[in-house]
């Protein structure tokens, strides 16, 4: 479909070798079996890991410790085409290097990086992140998981909820209350008193690994502590990262649905002439590919505002907010023009719509960034 904006016109030379890349690893690597993973709720992580890490997709926005280093837009491209195979996959992108990796590249200490980065990097570890909680996902800072100190160690009690990659990682990245405040803690999967039972019976998100994480007197020595932050900073600055992943990536979802819708109105016949060529149908088209280009320029300023050391969480929060919502109508219209067929799984679109509706949620509820813009406005704070 063109591009009719002509907004890949704004990418560079490296930045467009990224989108090309990752592309053809989609068509060649997902796009034929991942209608299957979806009925068949599996993702196979492992199998794909090593293949994402030899082209530099984990953790690429990150210098040293073998990984890619890319400006911000390199990496956004990259979620765009990575969910424009599947919203799992980019999570799974997302989640190790934005959510997992940063956390310890950022405030780690030199021996944490040393240990887990370089392997994760590669796709030869596997990390989640866990913050959300049963009780608690909008107010993180009410979380109950808790760690206590005895002795030198820590000892962590608690659980986290929803979280991506969990029952297949080898290390998660965990933020419990202390007595000093929130810390994040690296906890090695295989500690004992840890676990991670995978969470079955979902209808989004489907070839995506998602679990809880339970934590009975898990012991862990005083290094496992991440040095360089404290209090709600930490996990807020790692989800910022992964939320803007999230921006750039469902418009490749919204891509997805209206080239598939595209696709179908040229060729499924009614009255005796294809239904693209009815006005109804072409307004529908047109609207959304005006949501796709409008999301895509949000997408692309956030990138250069995040490459010039300038984007701010409220900001996120706009690209957030605007963008899965966008992406999330135009997989509903995209649906209605494949009419009956939109609800199988030989098309894309019933699988993106499923999954945007979690994306729509997770890593802040559209409530939540609601009332962010909110308070950027009026300077009145609406959360309690």
């Amino acid at each position: 479909m063109d591009d009719l904006l002509r907004l890949d016109d704004r990418l560079d030379g490296d930045q467009r070798l990224i989108r090309d890349t990752v592309r053809s690893f989609v068509d060649d690597r997902v796009l034929p079996y991942v209608g299957d993973w979806f009925e068949q709720a599996t993702f196979p992580a492992r199998e794909l890991a090593p293949a994402l890490g030899s082209l530099g997709l984990l953790g690429m926005h990150l210098e040293g410790y073998g990984c890619a280093g890319t400006d911000a837009i390199s990496y956004g491209v990259a979620c765009r085409e990575l969910e424009a195979g599947d919203s799992g996959l980019r999570s799974f992108v997302s989640v190790q290097g934005s959510l997992a990796m940063f956390p310890i590249w950022r405030y780690g200490s030199s021996e944490q990086k040393d240990q887990w980065l370089p392997a994760m990097a590669a796709g030869e570890a596997i990390g989640c992140f866990g913050l959300t909680e049963p009780d608690h996902g909008s107010d993180p800072a009410n979380m109950r998981t808790y760690a206590k100190r005895d002795g030198s160690d820590w000892i962590l009690n608690g659980s986290k909820m929803w979280i991506t990659n969990g029952s297949i990682a080898d290390v998660a990245v965990v933020w419990a209350q202390t007595d000093d405040g929130i810390r994040g803690f690296v906890v090695p999967t295989d500690t004992p008193g840890f676990s991670a039972p995978e969470i079955h019976k979902k209808l989004s998100l489907r070839a995506s690994i998602t679990s809880s994480l339970y934590f009975d007197d898990v012991r862990l020595p005083a290094s496992a502590v991440l040095p360089e932050v404290s209090g709600l900073k930490g996990p807020l600055s790692c989800l910022s990262e992964a939320r803007f992943g999230i921006i750039w990536g469902v418009v490749g979802a919204a891509r997805a649905c209206l080239e598939a819708a595209v696709s179908y109105a040229k060729t499924r016949i009614q009255f005796d002439k294809p239904i693209g060529a009815f006005q109804l149908t072409q307004e529908k088209l047109a609207w959304m590919y005006v949501g796709t280009a409008q999301a895509g320029l949000t997408a692309l300023h956030l990138g250069a505002l995040k490459d010039a050391g300038k984007l701010e969480p409220r900001q996120i929060s706009f690209g957030k907010l605007a963008n899965v919502r966008a992406a999330l109508d135009i997989a509903r219209q995209a649906r209605t023009i494949l009419g009956g067929n939109g609800i199988t799984l030989e098309y894309p679109v019933i699988r993106h719509m499923n999954n945007l509706e979690s994306v729509l949620t997770y890593e802040g509820t559209q409530e939540i960034h609601t009332l962010v813009l909110g308070e950027a406005l009026t300077g009145l704070a609406a959360y309690r």
